[in-house]
């Protein structure tokens, strides 16, 4: 019995070393998210538009949600599901509704989550090359004003804007 468990001890001892080793994937600290949040939110503001942003983490929880003073009660959900799309998809979602209207057979995108919204004013936020979540705008009067202030909310984070 205790040769046994020396024995496993001895196999395991070099997983669990090499388990300390692997690096940690990416996240998107509250800090930053916030961040971005209130930059995109004063944005769109200063122009007039009330919307709601949301920022979520890579996995699609959201970390932050803002709705300014009189914005409209379908804000919070659009803005929730522009950013999950973008950070689950990889992509802004003004491009990917080109990428569906452009071929029809990718219609099914649009039922791949009940979450989605693919509108533009969602975009992921990357640093580097690393997905680190999404940011989205709704509430505007089109999804391209949606999308100037999502832009707005990366460009204070310094995250990725194209």
């Amino acid at each position: 019995m205790i040769r046994n468990i020396v024995f496993a001890a001895t196999l395991l001892a070099p997983l669990a070393a090499t388990a300390q080793e692997l690096p940690t994937a990416p996240y998107l600290p509250l800090e930053t998210a916030i961040k971005a949040a209130d930059a995109a939110l004063k944005a769109c503001v200063a122009d007039g538009n009330n919307v709601s942003v949301a920022i979520v983490g890579r996995d699609g929880s959201t970390k932050v949600l803002l709705k300014a003073d009189n914005s409209g009660a379908h804000t919070v959900t659009s803005a929730t599901g522009k950013a999950f799309t973008s950070a689950s998809l990889g992509r802004d979602t003004a491009g990917l509704a080109e990428f569906i209207a452009a071929k029809p057979a990718n219609e099914g995108l649009r039922d791949m989550d009940p979450r989605m919204v693919i509108l533009g004013g969602g975009l992921p936020i990357k640093f580097g090359k690393a997905l680190v979540g999404g940011i989205g705008v709704g509430g505007s009067p089109s999804g391209d004003i949606d999308a100037k202030c999502a832009v707005a909310g990366l460009k204070a984070i310094g995250a990725a804007t194209e």
